[in-house]
């Protein structure tokens, strides 16, 4: 794709033979609103137009769209009247109506409709309106299409599925939890697994800053490696200090993973920064490794209460509405901001990149790699479950509860 300073220079140097000094003044003005933010930089490079020169052109077009010049009747019309070719819209008065009734959503359901079944691009809405009559190209489709307001679109995620009653009751309890232990001096963090990301010389989303014409190559199937696997990044957000922990895993995402980051970072970070804490709160999605539902996860986490002598308090975030959780915007986001347009070309490269995540307001991240392993599909009997010293809350017990901590190892129990 070429540069937008290559293009500017290139019209400049068609154009500038046939335009004056004020014609000059204001196309390059045009051409830097155009532009937007470092638009005049980039006409400075391509044109050698001074920035001043540029400026007053932009100061101009804005008084001439207040106040539009007026011509004299003579210079107002390059044809007369009634010349030229008539629009095809024009002379084919069904067209536009025909068109509309094809890409209108409600017609989708239609079993009668041709493009029932397949996409509605412009080569098809063309093919469609020539059976029924129409001599029309897919470029005018394309041109029709934008003059009656359609545009291309993804889609759009925004729907979050059946909603819980207790939805935003459940949010205010989070809330309100989180503040009555942030005033206490005790900790909360926010845990949830980023997606996982294959190892290797993959295309990695974003751009990155190359000399021109020499994009990174990278493999053009994504699929999974067996020799270099893929990284499972499962991380722990520290609200209260901006800071956080995460541990890059080989095997699986399981609750045994889960707990035992959260046991690293309060190993390495946790502690030292909470050294008089009694309670910890744990915010978390509905489902995954750390699910409401996983039994091993409420195992793992009274083994930690039992190491650590902390309560652990868990409100776990109702279902769908992931995207709430503190770490996903606030840790996973500028995550995915660092390493864009760069392959993860193996798991020293992954820890590197978290490790080096930071933004303008503080946050600072520790990384590290988890080279254990954590089988999957490890059962839970009822008998361990009745062993756990969970208290659940009396709003919403499975969402809200309580670990305390005792004498008997989990651990020990679980692997007898």
């Amino acid at each position: 794709m070429r540069e937008p300073e290559d293009l500017i220079r290139e019209k400049y140097e068609s154009l500038r033979a046939v335009m004056d000094e004020r014609l000059t003044r204001l196309w390059v003005a045009a051409e830097a609103r155009a532009l937007g933010r470092g638009g005049v930089a980039i006409i400075r490079r391509a044109t050698g137009i001074r920035g001043k020169r540029v400026r007053a052109g932009v100061k101009e077009l804005k008084r001439l769209k207040r106040k539009p010049p007026k011509l004299p009747a003579h210079e107002q019309r390059v044809r007369r009247p009634g010349a030229g070719r008539k629009r095809l819209e024009q002379m084919d008065r069904t067209l536009v109506s025909d068109l509309e009734s094809l890409v209108d959503p409600m017609t989708r359901g239609d079993p009668e409709s041709a493009l029932r079944w397949t996409t509605k691009s412009a080569a098809h809405l063309a093919g469609e309106l020539r059976c029924k009559g129409h001599r029309v190209s897919e470029s005018k489709v394309r041109q029709l299409l934008y003059a009656i307001g359609y545009r291309l679109q993804a889609n759009n995620k925004t729907r979050e599925g059946s909603q819980h009653p207790d939805r935003d009751a459940q949010f205010e309890h989070i809330n309100a939890q989180a503040e009555r232990f942030l005033a206490a001096g005790q900790p909360v963090i926010s845990v949830d697994t980023k997606k996982k990301e294959l190892i290797g010389d993959f295309k990695n989303g974003g751009r990155e800053w190359h000399p021109k014409g020499s994009p990174e190559p990278v493999r053009v199937h994504d699929f999974l490696d067996q020799e270099l696997g893929k990284a499972i990044p499962y991380g722990v957000y520290d609200l209260a200090r901006n800071e956080a922990w995460v541990s890059v895993g080989k095997d699986h995402d399981t609750a045994e993973f889960a707990a035992a980051t959260i046991g690293r970072w309060w190993k390495t970070m946790g502690k030292r920064a909470y050294p008089e804490a009694t309670q910890l709160f744990i915010t978390a999605d509905s489902g995954g490794s750390n699910g409401a539902r996983n039994r091993l996860w409420k195992v793992e986490l009274q083994d930690f209460a039992d190491r650590t002598g902390l309560a652990v308090h868990v409100s776990h975030f109702p279902p769908g509405t992931s995207k709430w959780n503190k770490i996903e915007h606030r840790l996973f986001s500028q995550i995915s901001q660092n390493w864009r347009g760069r392959p993860l070309v193996s798991h020293e490269v992954v820890v590197n990149l978290i490790a080096n995540t930071g933004t303008t307001t503080g946050l600072k991240v520790k990384a590290s790699l988890d080279t254990r392993e954590y089988p999957p599909g490890v059962k839970v009997s009822n008998t361990l479950m009745q062993q756990l010293r969970l208290r659940p809350l009396d709003f919403h017990g499975e969402w809200n509860y309580v670990l305390l901590p005792n004498k008997t190892n989990m651990r020990s129990v679980i692997s007898a």
